[in-house]
């Protein structure tokens, strides 16, 4: 084991991953179900589902690559 042996890798990578498939899939969902039960939405809600899409993607890419690869070859 590493100089760091408490930090516990695999469980934040894939923590990490569902956050960013929880914040995928509410996005979607939310800018689905949106439209198809309002009718249409606001701008600010349109907008924070996108973000939210966008923000899902990018965390659940990137936590699966820094947490479960790169830090522990440089440990």
């Amino acid at each position: 084991m590493g100089r760091y042996g408490t930090r516990d890798y695999a469980f934040m990578a894939k923590s990490g991953f569902l956050l960013g498939l929880g914040l995928l899939v509410l996005g979607a969902s939310g800018e689905l179900l949106g439209h198809a039960v309002l009718g249409g939405l606001p701008a600010w809600e349109e907008t924070l589902f996108t973000y939210a899409e966008g923000l899902g993607f990018v965390v659940g890419f990137f936590s699966v690559w820094i947490f479960g690869v790169f830090l522990p070859l440089i440990e």
